[in-house]
């Protein structure tokens, strides 16, 4: 006689339609954009009531957050490379999370678009500002690692200076690629990467580039 499996917990089963939520919030933001997500679209693309989302989340606000938490999580789970390959593109867009979970890259696009919506609506009010900031700051200390990991003797910034540049180098440029894909070289950006992250490593590896160019 074949064992039926043991019931889901009440805390499984809150973890798992949490779960379904955020992927069916992130799939419905992108696609929608913040404004214009409803929380009934995103319930029924989870296979759940509308009451199942405020069951779990505040409000449209507090799972959009939920997403980005996410977002951040996979990106910090991400191996520890060469320094000068871990900010080697433009990653505003997520990317590398995108190809990672297997999303295609324009759902990836459309929420970044969503994020900008959000950020300029959660930046004006006084109880979603002190969550949004959060979040940067989280964005803000992944920067800081790579520039403590690849601290350049002699290095005459501090680490969240270096950290805090090279977030504006990567998600200016993610703005750029958003706008209309107005993006210098490739090769210059990462460039202008590894010359903040180590001047002189850069200055060598440009040196025999060039030297093995004129071979």
């Amino acid at each position: 006689m074949t064992e039926l499996p043991d019931p889901l917990s009440r805390r499984d089963s809150q973890r798992r339609t949490r779960t379904a939520l955020v992927a069916a919030a992130r799939q419905v933001f992108s696609e929608d954009g913040y404004h214009a997500a409803g929380l009934a679209r995103i319930a029924r693309v989870a296979g759940y009531s509308k009451g199942a989302v405020y069951s779990n989340f505040d409000g449209k606000s507090a799972l959009f957050l939920a997403v980005l938490d996410e977002n951040l999580e996979l990106a910090d789970a991400d191996p520890h490379h060469d320094p000068f390959d871990r900010v080697a593109e433009p990653d505003s867009t997520g990317r590398s999370i995108a190809e990672g979970e297997g999303y295609p890259q324009h759902a990836t696009q459309g929420f970044a678009l969503a994020t900008l919506e959000f950020i300029a609506s959660a930046a004006r009010d006084e109880t979603l500002a002190p969550q949004l900031h959060k979040r940067m700051r989280r964005l803000l200390d992944r920067y800081e690692t790579v520039a403590r990991d690849s601290r350049a003797d002699h290095e005459t910034l501090t680490t969240a200076q270096v950290g805090s540049l090279l977030a504006a180098l990567d998600q200016g440029t993610g703005l750029l690629l958003l706008a209309g894909d107005v993006l210098p070289d490739r090769a210059i950006f990462t460039a202008g990467v590894r010359r903040l992250l180590d001047p002189a490593r850069a200055a060598d590896e440009d040196g025999r580039a060039e030297d093995h160019r004129a071979r």
